[in-house]
């Protein structure tokens, strides 16, 4: 007797294209969601993406902007995205006028960098190497670094 037949198309089917830019990072902020308040943070999204922000967190005494940055490739032994936004046709490097926290994603890993925005105003790219373990590099103090959008005492 034969297997009755099936509408449903194979797994491989079912993505309508091959994950790109946007993809990665929309994956990245639904995992920032789902860590943020696994976290115990209120998370809010604003409508759209007119903000420089991706999130709003209730750290429970103040609200803090969040820019989510993405990124799945080693590019010369570094994992790297851009701390900077369009302006008009150049970039700009966010600043506290736009952002309290950039929260950068190293999708292969599965792990955060939690900086505040004033790590990133030396410098428009930001690298990061979490598999190095013999040598801190500047950014290192920020992995997992959750506890700075924690209200101080």
């Amino acid at each position: 007797m034969k297997p009755a037949a099936t509408n449903r198309p194979p797994p491989d089917s079912l993505r309508r294209h091959a994950p790109n830019t946007k993809t990665c990072g929309e994956r990245s902020e639904a995992a920032f969601l789902y860590k943020a308040s696994q976290l115990g943070f209120g998370v809010a999204k604003p409508w759209g993406d007119s903000e420089r922000y991706d999130f709003i967190l209730d750290n429970g005494h103040r609200l803090l902007r969040v820019q989510i940055k993405a990124t799945d490739t080693l590019r010369a032994h570094a994992y790297e995205t851009r701390a900077t936004y369009t302006a008009g046709k150049g970039r700009a490097v966010y600043s506290l006028n736009d952002i309290d926290f950039l929260v950068a994603h190293i999708i292969p890993l599965d792990t955060w960098y939690v900086l505040p925005v004033q790590a990133c105003a030396d410098s428009s790219m930001l690298r990061f190497y979490p598999h190095r373990i013999a040598k801190k590099m500047r950014l290192e103090i920020y992995r997992e670094a959750w506890h700075l959008m924690r209200p101080t005492a």
